[in-house]
């Protein structure tokens, strides 16, 4: 992964893990609000409404992150940017298709929790403050809450075949 050349994971203080955290869910955030815009473009509501809902959960889980980094290190800078990284967490652009059923978009989701999880399990052996390595693997295990969210979200979709996108697609006009 290209952000592991980016960090050198030795020598990450614990106010930068904190940081670098926040900014992956930031990043995720923002893309699923960029997803989401993309379905409503699209005319595809249920998958928008999933990546919003996604979009609310990272912005949860950042708060929580900000407010903790906030009562240990106050208003300090931060010392890693969000150039450090990319795609950690965040679904990749090229999950969204046009007509995209629910399903579509809670897998392209899980993927991301998935790909979230690996980061930080790649992260850990590189590790050597210990409380980084804590907040790491409270990390780690957050991403397994959220991959069992998403399977759960999947487990309340009716069985039966996705929408077909050519069901949607419209018949070709003389010009």
């Amino acid at each position: 992964m290209s952000t592991a050349a980016k960090l050198d994971f030795a020598r990450l203080s614990l106010q930068d893990a904190l940081d670098l955290a926040i900014l992956i869910e930031e990043e995720a955030q923002e893309r699923y609000h960029e997803l989401a815009a993309q379905m409503d473009a699209h005319d595809t509501p249920d998958a928008g409404r999933f990546f919003r809902y996604m979009a609310q959960n990272e912005q949860k889980h950042g708060a929580e992150l900000a407010a903790r980094r906030e009562a240990l290190f106050g208003g300090s800078p931060r010392t890693v940017s969000r150039a450090q990284l990319f795609d950690v967490e965040a679904p990749d652009y090229d999950e969204a298709r046009a007509f995209m059923h629910p399903r579509q978009a809670m897998q392209a989701a899980l993927r991301s929790e998935e790909k979230a999880h690996a980061f930080f399990v790649a992260a850990l052996p590189g590790l050597q403050d210990a409380a980084v390595r804590a907040l790491f693997e409270e990390l780690r295990d957050e991403e397994t809450v959220h991959q069992q969210l998403v399977l759960t979200e999947i487990a309340k979709l009716p069985v039966g075949p996705d929408a077909d996108p050519s069901d949607y697609a419209d018949e070709p006009v003389a010009q």
